[in-house]
């Protein structure tokens, strides 16, 4: 079966795939605004137990795809998209705990461990066996164009803010336990995606797509410095105002 949807990969899916991953995964305003809000989502979920807006908080955070892009990096041996993919994920880290212990400040003054915190501070083998099948699925979404409506699931399955969240609501509450526990269950889940993903671009031979890469970062490089240099006119044109 495996063998059956490789062969049906073209070329031009490959390199779409790609370019769709480096352009997710890019660490401008938007991503890390999204990054932001879904960790805000998130705690406040967890803060009042519900599932519900904890779901909702892990459909808009774009964190799974700078994880892949790290995975894609490390492929292809490719240093700048491995250096891009880590700013991006330590970048959203900080912005994410931080956002979720200025909550926890804000809104939760009883200090209570719900249930939704407690269930992410005891990590296992088992989640790790989760994010490696959400990553092998995160993958074969990405590169195949028919089954790539599925990525948002991906998203929910792999739960990778919740923890985040977890952390920065332990970093306000001076837990250690919470703090520790939680990253652990990031760390494991984000390990579990790397791994399955790592394999799968391997066999899908993406390793010879290194030039779309560096024509893709260049390209956004390009769209982030328009980007700037656009604030900074206007910011100049309202000064002088």
């Amino acid at each position: 079966m495996v063998l059956i949807l490789f062969s049906q990969l073209t070329e031009k899916d490959k390199s779409n795939a790609i370019k769709k991953l480096i352009s997710d995964s890019t660490p401008d305003q938007d991503f890390f605004l999204l990054v932001i809000l879904s960790s805000l989502m998130a705690a406040l979920g967890l803060i009042i137990n519900s599932v519900e807006v904890i779901i909702g908080s892990m459909l808009i955070a774009p964190i799974l795809s700078p994880i892949l892009g790290l995975s894609l990096g490390v492929i292809m041996a490719d240093f700048k998209l491995i250096s891009r993919s880590s700013y991006a994920i330590i970048k959203s880290l900080a912005y994410g705990i931080a956002g979720a212990a200025l909550v926890t400040l804000l809104f939760n003054s009883s200090y209570q461990n719900t249930d939704a915190i407690i269930s992410r501070t005891d990590p296992s083998i088992i989640y790790f066996l989760i994010a490696f099948i959400a990553g092998l699925a995160a993958s074969f979404a990405l590169v195949m164009p028919q089954i790539s409506p599925t990525l948002p699931g991906v998203a929910i399955s792999v739960a990778l803010i919740p923890p985040i969240a977890v952390t920065g609501i332990g970093i306000a509450r001076f837990d250690w336990h919470i703090i520790s526990t939680s990253f652990l269950l990031f760390a494991i889940n984000a390990a579990g995606i790397i791994f399955a993903s790592m394999i799968i671009f391997s066999l899908m031979n993406l390793s010879i797509k290194k030039w779309v890469v560096a024509s893709a970062i260049k390209k956004e490089e390009e769209i982030i410095e328009k980007e700037v240099k656009k604030a900074e006119k206007l910011a100049k044109e309202n000064k002088a105002k």
